[in-house]
């Protein structure tokens, strides 16, 4: 069976894939969930994080090629390191992120979206290094997972290092020459649906998928997802 590499996005940690690796090892396969730098239990302070740093982290934790599943902003840094070490990636998965093409920045794409939900649910820190989600997260990020599973997420939410979503990607092509799939969630209320289904047009009608949940649907339905997981790593 397959090895997943799980890549979290902003705010979040290895933390938040708790209730999908069970489920992935229960269909046969291998889970591997990371914490990027300065976030989950990672000490780095977030003032000496960019993207590089995310990049070589990713990198590092792998020595066998995986299909990397990246969430949200994570769809910026896997890319990046996908086409630096291609030969490490199955397959990238695309989970309501971000999928950079040259010289974009997760700041970047997030602006180029039809709308902007998430601008009022997060709080810059005043000395600019960070943002933090305020208590619009549930609304934004949770609205259809359990009530111990948004407790779990809200306890764990850390502060974001701004500098590494406003660094730009450099790309080759390596990463886009590699099988790629996208699933949509429909009820996303943090990157709106439609964007996520333009970022996700490039890719073949059978690597584009939907789920109708929001924007986290490890904690909202992680059996659906694992089953949607093991269907794509079968091909």
């Amino acid at each position: 069976m397959s090895t997943f590499l799980l890549i979290h996005g902003s705010a979040h940690g290895a933390w938040c894939w708790r209730d999908l690796v069970p489920e992935l090892s229960a269909r046969g396969h291998q889970a591997i969930a990371i914490d990027l730098p300065s976030h989950g239990n990672d000490p780095t302070p977030p003032e000496e994080v960019g993207l590089e740093d995310y990049v070589s982290a990713i990198l590092s934790s792998v020595d066998t090629p995986v299909i990397a599943v990246a969430h949200s902003s994570g769809g910026v840094a896997m890319t990046q390191a996908a086409d630096r070490v291609p030969d490490l990636f199955m397959r990238l998965v695309y989970l309501c992120a971000y999928r950079p093409e040259d010289g974009d920045s997760v700041a970047s794409l997030r602006r180029a979206g039809s709308s902007q939900p998430l601008l009022s649910a997060i709080s810059r820190a005043a000395d600019g290094v960070t943002f933090s989600f305020n208590d619009q997260a549930e609304e934004k990020l949770y609205q259809d997972c359990p009530p111990e599973a948004v407790a779990h997420a809200l306890a764990h939410l850390g502060p974001q290092p701004i500098r590494p979503q406003e660094e730009a990607v450099s790309l080759s092509g390596a990463a886009h020459g590699l099988p790629q799939s996208y699933i949509v969630c429909t009820e996303d209320r943090a990157i709106p649906p439609d964007y996520q289904r333009r970022m996700a047009q490039a890719l073949p009608e059978s690597h584009r998928h939907e789920l109708a949940l929001s924007h986290s649907p490890f904690l909202a339905d992680p059996a659906g997802l694992a089953d949607l997981l093991d269907d794509i790593a079968r091909g």
